[in-house]
């Protein structure tokens, strides 16, 4: 006879608390543990097995929630073919690297100068731009700056150049005249027949294709600077307007943990090289402006010019104030010689004034380079690149003296 099922709880009885029950109760059956989050349940498909990846059509997880694209596949194993041919593979990568830094070599370099530039000119940007201007309008004045000194400079300089190259060009019969009335070259015109041997060359179509050939040479010099000169302008409008986007993007790169440091002593390398430029451009016009008065006081020719390539040259470290003082006191010698000396003593004077007096004024916030590594690093920089390395050797110089100081020597005391 089948037992009678049992009766039905009351549910309106109430829910007894843990003082009504029995002391002795009887010990709780097990219940099934609840699953952990993220554990397979129980007969449903292993991560990974067909089940799982064909329960999902359509979904870009192959096998795994964590990796949208699939699990890695193991490493190759590191077999002797595999690592000589990884190493010709990074020989071959190399190779190419040098070649294309062979061929674009002259292309980086004016990249290099207009950067440089633009990191010169953005203190001028940012003080117009803390004057109320806006950053675009500050960028339009400097660059309008820099295109009036180059386009005064052009106006100044070959107009002077091709006068004189007219007058020498005019005077040169009477030069000829004063080299045959002179004793000694009669006496080896006699001797060798210099004068016959010059007359036959002149007369001879030799001379007409050598100067063609050198005045196409000379004309594509011109054109090749002035293209150069024309990107480095573009190049650096780009670069002083983009320059908080370059330096952001590249302090992106850094890992978040060294970035605040990173970006610390960028700034202030970028400081630095930007106080140097603008340092060097006051300097430059301070010399141009007194040369200037002091030519005109005296009265020798193209003094503007002559002012403006003492600027110029100025620019250059250790040699470009010797080279700008000697192509004025050349000129000053066709006025006559006490002129000449003046010239001499004065830019003898001035030089003395420019290094212990205005320098160091002008670049007490800048850079602060010994006097002996500020000559090995235009040495070396004039070595590799010329001009254009002697100017960058320097800002260069305090950068890396920035980082030995602030990275690298305190690292040494802690060790």
């Amino acid at each position: 006879m089948p037992d009678s099922a049992p009766p039905a709880p009351d549910r309106t009885a109430p829910p007894q608390t843990a003082s009504s029950q029995p002391a002795a109760s009887q010990p709780a059956s097990p219940q099934p543990a609840s699953p952990q989050p993220g554990s397979p349940q129980p007969g449903s498909p292993q991560p990974g097995s067909p089940q799982s990846a064909s329960s999902q059509p359509g979904s870009p997880q192959t096998g795994d929630g964590a990796l949208p694209f699939g699990r890695p596949g193991r490493p190759f194993g590191s077999t002797p073919f595999t690592f000589g041919f990884t190493a010709a593979l990074g020989v071959l990568t190399a190779w190419l690297l040098v070649q294309a830094l062979t061929v674009t070599a002259s292309v980086l370099l004016l990249i290099v100068v207009s950067l440089f530039l633009a990191v010169g000119l953005d203190p001028a940007v940012r003080w117009l731009h803390r004057h109320g201007l806006p950053r675009w309008g500050a960028i339009a004045a400097v660059f309008a700056a820099v295109i009036l000194f180059f386009a005064g400079f052009g106006m100044a300089v070959i107009p002077a150049l091709s006068q004189q190259a007219g007058q020498f060009v005019e005077q040169l019969p009477g030069y000829i005249g004063q080299l045959q009335n002179h004793p000694q070259v009669r006496d080896l015109d006699q001797r060798f027949g210099l004068l016959e041997r010059l007359q036959s060359y002149l007369l001879s179509g030799d001379l007409g294709r050598q100067v063609f050939g050198g005045l196409l040479g000379a004309a594509g010099v011109v054109v090749s600077a002035v293209f150069s000169a024309l990107t480095v302008l573009i190049l650096t409008l780009y670069f002083l307007a983009s320059l908080r986007s370059i330096t952001r993007t590249g302090y992106r790169l850094i890992p978040g943990s060294r970035r605040p440091r990173v970006q610390h002593l960028g700034d202030e390398i970028l400081d630095r090289v930007g106080g140097y430029v603008a340092g060097n451009l006051i300097i430059s016009l301070i010399a141009g402006v007194t040369t200037f008065v002091f030519l005109s006081i005296l009265g020798v020719p193209y003094a503007l010019a002559l002012a403006i390539i003492v600027a110029v040259t100025d620019l250059i470290p250790m040699i470009g104030a010797g080279i700008g003082a000697a192509i004025a006191t050349l000129t000053a010698l066709f006025v006559s010689a006490p002129v000449a000396i003046g010239c001499l003593v004065f830019f003898i004077i001035y030089q003395q004034i420019e290094n212990y007096l205005i320098a160091p004024k002008v670049m007490k916030s800048s850079v602060d380079v010994p006097a002996a590594v500020t000559i090995v690093a235009a040495l070396i920089g004039g070595a590799l690149l010329g001009v254009v390395g002697a100017l960058l050797a320097i800002p260069v110089a305090a950068a890396i003296q920035l980082i030995l100081s602030e990275v690298v020597l305190p690292r040494q005391d802690r060790h």
